[in-house]
């Protein structure tokens, strides 16, 4: 199980912002083997662990570390692909927003975790997952999410006054006095999620191109289009997906499981047994695969790695991985390192 991976319409959006930045891209482009082939593809992706290098080594370039921040301003309906043109389309931000979340993984999938829009206390919240703790490769992409919805806000209603606050899991970084350029209202680091906050009064305005037949064409095909993708996956598939968000310090259970798919545990059992595999079968899989990644592709420590695959302590997990791969994750990692440069 990988990770997850972002459509190229991200990337070229960084691209643009780079440029914007005063730099130019196509250094670190032909680094990461991105030509114009590719970035013109509607259905390439570029795996999540690649797409962060790529961002850390434009931002190390270009020493422009509020690279996310413009890539948010630079963001358009087109830049978030279909989910985008039906929340231009749709009649209020209440419904755009929703359209925005609800349709995100045509665009991008994240195996631990997914946008969500929500009512609370009246106010509607926008609330990004994002894999801590927080360093310089990943700072830019909560960075570009954030500003990304709050640019969005504004194209869609023609005001800048939508959002009550926003909230930064991380704490302020050192470029911290570049986020009033970007942000009319309050910015709080070392919050509890990342998230956009919206006015309750914002929720049912109007927006300024929506259009009732054009929102539910595009709407109809989204919810074919994710249909699609969703019956594209094997029945082992859909439980590593719901297993990747509920790995965070502790193992699931089955029916922790069942719970997060509203499906009874007998008939998650039937249907892996019908695929020839277990529960627990799945469960080992999942938290190889993405021990794996995480040791290849991030700069996690291990007992950060342990931590967000429900291991006990990190010896457990070294342990494991040892087991699963024939090293240790620490000689993994830099064996892997070594041969990559």
């Amino acid at each position: 199980m990988k990770l997850g991976d972002v459509s190229v319409a991200i990337v070229e959006v960084m691209g643009r912002a780079v440029e914007s930045l005063g730099g130019s891209p196509a250094a670190q482009f032909d680094q990461y083997q991105l030509d114009e082939v590719k970035l013109n593809s509607p259905d390439a992706r570029i795996s999540i662990p690649r797409f962060m290098r790529l961002g850390h080594a434009c931002i190390e370039a270009h020493q422009v570390p509020w690279l996310g921040l413009e890539m948010g301003r630079l963001t358009s309906p087109g830049t978030l692909g279909l989910a985008g043109l039906v929340a231009q389309t749709a009649p209020d931000i209440k419904t755009a927003c929703a359209a925005i979340t609800e349709f995100e993984l045509l665009s991008s999938f994240n195996a631990r975790g997914r946008s969500q829009f929500f009512l609370e206390g009246g106010q509607g919240v926008a609330n990004f997952y994002s894999i801590s703790p927080y360093n310089e490769y990943n700072l830019f992409v909560v960075d570009s999410v954030l500003a990304g919805w709050a640019c969005m806000l504004e194209w869609l209603s023609g005001r800048r006054d939508l959002l009550q606050r926003v909230e930064f899991e991380f704490d302020a970084p050192d470029y911290v006095e570049r986020y009033s350029q970007y942000f009319d209202c309050d910015v709080q680091f070392g919050a509890e999620r990342n998230a956009v906050v919206i006015h309750d009064w914002a929720l049912s305005l109007p927006l300024v191109h929506r259009c009732a037949s054009t929102y539910h064409g595009l709407k109809q095909l989204a919810e074919r289009e994710l249909e699609r993708v969703r019956l594209g996956l094997s029945f082992r598939e859909v439980i590593e997906r719901a297993i990747g968000p509920l790995l965070k310090g502790k193992t699931p259970t089955l029916e922790d499981v069942s719970q997060r798919l509203n499906m009874p545990p007998w008939t998650i059992r039937r249907r892996l047994t019908g695929e020839g595999i277990s529960f627990q079968q799945v469960m080992n899989d999942t938290r190889r695969d993405l021990a794996v990644s995480y040791v290849r592709d991030t700069s996690l420590t291990l007992g950060e790695i342990a931590y967000l695959l429900g291991f006990g302590s990190t010896a457990a997990f070294q342990r494991a991985f040892k087991r699963w791969t024939g090293q240790a994750p620490g000689r993994f990692r830099e064996v892997f390192r070594n041969r990559s440069h």
